[in-house]
């Protein structure tokens, strides 16, 4: 089954020994191809593996590369767009969800494009844990350095104008989907 725009798609997370890390309920695909899929998630819940739940407070703008050792979840917030980047294997869609494997590092991006690297230390204690392999480490890495290049020149997703188009037009297509079950009641 191929994913398709305006489709609502379950996300899935794994760590490397494949346990389940973190799953969201829903995102609603905005855009699907061979490149990328991008996925909204607006108040969606979140459940994580030691059993939590809850909910997104805010929009967020997915990205999900089937080519590129991380994903970039972009939060719009009252204070602008802030981005979340996982370190993980390139996703794949199975016909069932988003799926890759989370490799613990973390880069957060602030609206002015100041970063932070984050969870250095769990990525070297779950390494030693799960064995990841050298050629794993430099994969990872290999991602960790194209990423931070693609955020310094502000390549897609780190571009403000394009993620605010991303966001009106998902707007677009949620006031659309309530004007067709409208009229399918009406009929």
């Amino acid at each position: 089954m191929e994913l398709k725009e305006r489709d609502y798609v379950y996300i899935q997370s794994f760590k490397h020994d494949g346990s389940l890390h973190r799953t969201w309920a829903m995102g609603y695909v905005i855009e699907a191809n061979e490149e990328r899929i991008i996925a909204v998630t607006n108040r969606t819940l979140v459940s994580e593996s030691d059993g939590r739940k809850w909910v997104t407070r805010e929009p967020a703008i997915c990205f999900f590369y089937p080519d590129k050792w991380y994903n970039v979840i972009c939060m719009i917030r009252k204070t602008g767009i802030h981005y979340y980047c996982n370190l993980a294997s390139p996703s794949i869609y199975d016909g069932e969800a988003i799926k890759n494997i989370d490799y613990d590092l973390d880069v957060k991006v602030n609206p002015v494009g100041k970063t932070m690297l984050l969870d250095e230390d769990e990525y070297e204690e779950h390494s030693k844990q799960m064995h990841y392999s050298e050629a794993l480490d430099r994969a990872i890495k290999k991602g960790l350095d194209k990423l931070m290049v693609d955020i310094h020149l502000r390549n897609s997703p780190f571009e403000h104008r394009e993620i605010q188009r991303l966001y009106d037009r998902y707007l677009k297509d949620m006031e659309l989907d309530k004007r067709e079950n409208k009229e399918s009641y009406v009929l």
